[in-house]
């Protein structure tokens, strides 16, 4: 057997492998996480958290098959470790948003479904928390509309939260 369909075959069952792990963490996390008090929302972005790690893990995986020297690979680690060093402190970064998510899902009150304002005097509105994703936080006003607020400016604004008495378990 050539190198090439060792690689084919070794590629397939890495992708194999990933899709089964996407799986099982979605059905697990919402299994487990069901008989605990955290609501949809937070189900939601742990699986969105694991997800994006067994993705880095594949594609590591993926790379090392396809020849890539153990080197090359910790150059980019190291590179998107610089990169999220950076972003904890550089607001302007789209990736200073990614790790503004991982603050808001552990550190802040805020959930999807709860009613929110934001406490700002040049543009202050309010609405329903509809999506708490990796940038962006979706807010559903009265009117229908759908207002998305980079998670890095969220933190930086005060904000009152109106909880979901549906959301309460």
């Amino acid at each position: 057997m050539g190198p090439y369909k060792i690689q084919v075959i070794e590629t397939i069952v890495v992708i194999l492998c990933y899709i089964f792990v996407q799986y099982l963490t979605k059905t697990l996390v919402n299994n487990s996480l069901k008989k605990t008090p955290l609501d949809r929302g937070r189900r939601k972005m742990t699986i969105k958290a694991i997800h994006l790690f067994s993705s880095i893990t594949a594609i590591v995986l993926l790379s090392a098959i396809w020849g890539l020297k153990q080197n090359e690979i910790a150059v980019f680690a190291g590179a998107v470790l610089t990169a999220l060093g950076i972003a904890f402190f550089a607001q302007w970064s789209l990736l200073s948003n990614v790790t503004s998510s991982i603050l808001l899902f552990f550190n802040h009150p805020i959930k999807i479904g709860d009613t929110i304002k934001i406490l700002d005097k040049d543009y202050p509105f309010e609405g329903e928390v509809s999506d708490l994703a990796y940038f962006f936080v979706h807010i559903k006003t009265k009117d229908g509309e759908i207002i998305t607020i980079p998670n890095s400016l969220l933190l930086q604004k005060s904000v009152s939260v109106k909880e979901n008495l549906t959301t309460i378990k």
